[in-house]
């Protein structure tokens, strides 16, 4: 029996469940969105809310200590050191780490909880598995409003594909020659 086990298992040994959340995670805090199934969702979630708290208390406790004196950028790499690599252990990317501690962090300092939603989208065409969206709350990924044309330049309205066969003389007859 399982009793006090959290967690799924995702049909995977431990070191693949431990890897694929690793690049879940990973995708879902460079992206800011991913689409996955529900429970790798819910997994993945688990991993990057632990993950966001301790870079957030690391950032905060760099803030605090940073104000008393000396340079700020050395103390804070001794504060946060220790976090920054717990979470190299799992975010195998140096690029995602820092902006992690330097973007998404501080950007979440003042919620207490809740960074990432997931949206169900409904079942796979495939193989029927039910598949969600993930995202970072505070990113605003999901309301992005698509880019209008600059206001300079017009656009050409469309012809239909009979109009312009119409125009055009087919290949078949040959370049026209004057009478």
């Amino acid at each position: 029996m399982r009793h006090g086990r959290t967690g799924r298992k995702l049909k995977r040994t431990a070191s693949h469940r431990k890897s694929t959340l690793s690049s879940l995670a990973n995708a879902l805090l460079r992206h800011k969105r991913i689409t996955t199934t529900v429970a790798k969702a819910k997994e993945t979630r688990r991993l990057v809310e632990r993950i966001i708290t301790r870079a957030k208390r690391a950032v905060a406790s760099a803030e605090s200590d940073g104000k008393n004196e000396g340079n700020r950028a050395e103390k804070f790499m001794k504060s946060s050191g220790h976090a920054r690599r717990e979470t190299a252990k799992l975010i195998r990317d140096r690029e995602v780490v820092s902006e992690l501690f330097s973007t998404i962090a501080p950007k979440v300092a003042s919620r207490p909880g809740g960074y990432t939603r997931i949206v169900k989208l409904g079942q796979r065409q495939g193989d029927g598995a039910e598949l969600a969206v993930i995202e970072l709350v505070d990113f605003h990924t999901g309301q992005e409003t698509p880019e209008k044309p600059a206001a300079g330049k017009e656009r050409k309205p469309r012809q239909s594909k009979k109009a312009s066969a119409k125009e055009t003389p087919s290949a078949k007859q040959g370049p026209e020659t004057p009478a």
